[in-house]
């Protein structure tokens, strides 16, 4: 499937087609919607160079919840480690 920017709109954000990419990756990729290897491709840069990109942004790799923690407490507990 092909999606058409048209200029006029990449003219009222100020971006680039390029520019364009990237910030639509870096929102699927930080919602959850696309991993990061497939965000990199949509931005046209290599995986190093996006986890930089998140990392300037601010955007963590991973998501690590409240959730994720209390499973962790919970495994830790049950091999004797806490």
């Amino acid at each position: 499937m092909s999606f058409i920017i048209s200029d006029e709109t990449l003219n009222a954000c100020g971006m680039t087609a390029a520019e364009f990419k990237q910030e639509i990756a870096l929102l699927l990729f930080e919602s959850g919607k696309l991993p990061l290897g497939h965000a990199s491709k949509l931005a046209e840069m290599d995986k190093v160079q996006f986890q930089q990109l998140l990392k300037e942004r601010k955007i963590p790799l991973y998501s690590y919840d409240i959730e994720d923690f209390e499973l962790d407490l919970k495994n830790l507990r049950e091999l004797g480690r806490l």
